[in-house]
């Protein structure tokens, strides 16, 4: 990292971090001013130097492609590599599909449970079982309707050997109470490095259900751990209050729709939407509130302050990182490869509204770069994950597969 830059944007600690042989590694290391140019919702200050705007990243146009695989898909949402190289994509309206790495598509895999793709529900987030060559098991997360209302439900079964079907399709786990809205699911499921399941849950957006991000009693607004049958994990945090759920992991959510272990420290990071500004990356710890509704960098889309107005609170955890103008972080992944200079445990986020990949350089758990790639594609970018080649794979609302990587 350039060290006149980070006196200029006040990073000397996060500076003295870097060695003189990362630099060396790393063609990127010197920033440029921030990659976000419009003017932010709020004037809130952010609690450190360095969890906003910071300065931006460029990699070299000649040190990637970005080639779209398919434009034959369906408004998909979750995208995962499976071992032989083919990507199994989710589709918001209920189908999932085989994508091979020629832009050949299949007809949807039968089998699942009925979804209600209604507003921003639908067949969300998927991921493999960590011993998928020899039980070949899917777990995804959809959005289930109920007597009471929708929730965020846990689907798993087994992809069939003629790949035409997913057999004994169970639902392990509901995100329980109920609501009768269409919004905020959060969706993202996927594995720690201890073999127990993760997956992100939203607070349901509206007044009446907000402050159950909140509540310990309700798994809404929630990051939950659980047993591959759906039980909660051992080892899960114990929270204090009374009738706490045992599966709860974290708490104090809004709409978290993406989640991704760091392939060095095998720490669990998570992405969530704000509302009018506050978008939040985070680096989840067991046990910890991460404050929605209490304290937030947006305000509401009208344009009043959220709750009290404030950023900080005892107890409550600080973003590692965020956006104000939002950018609607949904899917991410961390790039382990090394086919592109400088990329290496760089952290990838699709953004939705901001139409764009981001690529979040970290040291040390802090941000201390960000780079915008594939801006001029004009597409919604719903999820990124890397393939069994080492290159990044990312889907768009828009019914897009895409493949970056070296040329």
């Amino acid at each position: 990292m350039n060290r006149s830059f980070c006196y200029l944007f006040g990073l000397a600690l996060a500076c003295g971090s870097c060695s003189d042989e990362e630099q060396a590694a790393t063609p990127d290391a010197t920033l440029t001013p921030p990659v976000e140019t419009n003017a932010p919702n709020t004037t809130y200050k952010p609690a450190f130097a360095g969890q906003t705007r910071i300065g931006g990243l460029a990699t070299p146009a000649s040190s990637y492609r970005a080639t779209v695989v398919t434009s034959a898909l369906t408004s998909p949402w979750g995208v995962v590599s499976m071992p032989d190289g083919r990507l199994l994509v989710t589709e918001k309206a209920g189908q999932l599909r085989l994508v091979t790495a020629a832009g050949a598509v299949s007809a949807p895999i039968t089998g699942l449970p009925a979804v209600n793709a209604a507003g921003q529900g639908g067949l969300l987030g998927l991921c493999l079982d960590p011993d998928f060559a020899t039980n070949r098991l899917v777990y995804w997360s959809f959005s289930e309707a109920r007597p009471t209302g929708n929730l965020t439900a846990i689907g798993k079964g087994r992809l069939a050997t003629d790949e035409r079907t997913i057999e004994n399709a169970t639902v392990i786990y509901r995100a329980e109470p109920a609501y009768a809205g269409a919004l905020h699911y959060g969706g993202r499921v996927l594995f720690d490095r201890t073999g127990h399941l993760l997956i992100s849950t939203g607070e349901r957006s509206d007044l009446a259900t907000r402050p159950q991000a909140q509540a310990v009693t309700s798994a809404l607004g929630k990051v939950i751990r659980l047993t591959k049958t759906g039980q909660p994990a051992p080892g899960n945090p114990t929270f204090s209050q009374a009738g706490a759920l045992p599966e709860l992991y974290s708490i104090g959510h809004r709409n978290p729709q993406g989640l991704a272990i760091h392939p060095v420290t095998g720490e669990v990071w998570q992405s969530e939407h704000g509302p009018r500004g506050g978008d939040e990356l985070n680096r989840l710890r067991a046990g910890a509130n991460y404050g929605w509704p209490t304290i937030t960098y947006g305000i509401e889309y009208g344009g009043q302050p959220i709750g009290g107005s404030i950023q900080q609170g005892s107890g409550l955890e600080q973003p590692v990182y965020y956006w104000d103008p939002v950018i609607s972080p949904s899917g991410m992944t961390f790039y382990t490869g090394n086919r592109v200079a400088g990329w290496q445990n760089s952290l990838f986020l699709a953004s939705l509204s901001g139409q764009h990949l981001v690529r979040l350089r970290l040291d040390n758990d802090r941000v201390v770069g960000e780079e915008r790639l594939l801006a001029s594609e004009g597409q919604r970018f719903r999820d990124v994950t890397q393939g069994t080649d080492g290159a990044l794979y990312a889907v768009t609302d828009q019914g897009r597969l895409y493949r970056i990587d070296r040329p």
